[in-house]
Formats: C-alpha cells, sequence, structure tokens
C-alpha cells in the first residue's frame, strides 16, 4: 500500500564505492524519501547491515529468503512498494546480470519484478567500464528504458584517475528526486 511519502529502493553491490552509499541515504531520508536498502553477497564486505539499517531506519534485506513478519514475497513487495529503484554502486557483473535477464539474487529479482524507473550509478575499474560487453549491456539497459547516471572521472581504486568513479552522492539524490517528482 503506498503513502504519500516517496520509497526509494537502494540496491548495493559488491564495489568499493559501497561506502558512497551512506551519504546517499542520509541524502535521500533528509529530502524525506523513505528509503529500503537490497544488499548483494559481495556488497556485505564493504558496508555493514547495522550501518545501513541505522541510516535507513528500515530492515536491510541481503538474502532472497529472509524472513518476514508477514507472509509477502520480499522482492515482490519491494517491487510494488517502489516509485524508483537505484543501483549504487551498480558493478559490470550486477550490469550484466541485467541485460542478461537473470534473476538470482534479492536485488535483480526485485528489479525484474517492478514496475517503477529504475536508476543505475555504475562504479568500477575504467577498463571495466570501456570494455565493448560492459557499453553493449548499458546501452541494451538503456534501451528497454533504464536510466544512468555517470560514472565519472575520478581516483579509482586501482589509483588511476579515469571515468569509471560512482557519481557524487549530491548529484545522485538530485537525479533521484527529479525522477520521482
Amino acid at each position: 500500500m503506498k503513502t504519500d511519502k516517496k520509497t526509494i529502493i537502494l540496491g548495493i553491490t559488491g564495489s568499493i564505492a559501497a561506502y558512497r552509499a551512506c551519504d546517499i541515504i542520509s541524502l535521500l531520508r533528509k529530502d524525506g524519501f523513505d528509503v529500503h536498502v537490497l544488499l548483494t553477497k559481495e556488497a556485505k564486505e564493504f558496508v555493514t547491515i547495522l550501518t545501513l539499517q541505522t541510516l535507513s531506519q528500515n530492515k536491510v534485506i541481503a538474502d532472497m529468503f529472509d524472513s518476514s513478519d508477514k507472509w509477502n514475497p520480499v522482492h515482490t513487495s519491494l517491487a510494488v512498494k517502489a516509485d524508483l529503484i537505484l543501483v549504487a554502486p551498480a558493478t559490470a557483473n550486477v550490469i550484466a546480470k541485467l541485460a542478461g535477464g537473470l534473476c538470482d539474487d534479492i536485488l535483480t529479482c526485485t528489479i525484474f519484478a517492478t514496475e517503477a524507473p529504475v536508476l543505475i550509478a555504475p562504479a568500477m575499474n575504467d577498463k571495466m567500464y570501456e570494455h565493448s560487453i560492459t557499453k553493449y549491456n548499458i546501452a541494451k539497459l538503456k534501451k528497454v528504458g533504464y536510466r544512468f547516471i555517470g560514472p565519472i572521472k575520478g581516483r579509482l581504486a586501482c589509483g588511476c584517475d579515469a571515468v569509471g568513479h560512482i557519481s557524487g552522492s549530491d548529484d545522485i539524490a538530485a537525479e533521484v528526486k527529479r525522477l520521482v517528482k
């Protein structure tokens, strides 16, 4: 059941940029959004569930089979509740899974079950981002209506300054606000 408060589902994937999700959650909550976090298995290596639950003030879902307070498939109930799904950071792996139609975790299943807009904020090594398959996957997702913000040129985990750095938290939050008006 929808309320007047807009609901953002934030998917966090296994990138060093996962720490930026904390800023994004804080900015979205400050703007009055209800933020629900979905965490991939790989993302748990970078940020903790406790931190994300504290910031979002909602239970973090990190497993397709997390139990719920009541019977309701988690991925479909979140998909219906969403006014927008944001994937930040989005790895080449998750982008490839989405482009290939793979639904093997809570994040990809929720995305495929929603009718809400999907905004993707890539973050990866520049060679991975510039790879022809990644470019193809992004173009394929754009063709079916997925939206992208970034990446931008910045310092990468490998130590070089190149395109692949996640967009700024303020820019991502502003794009979310623009898309859900």
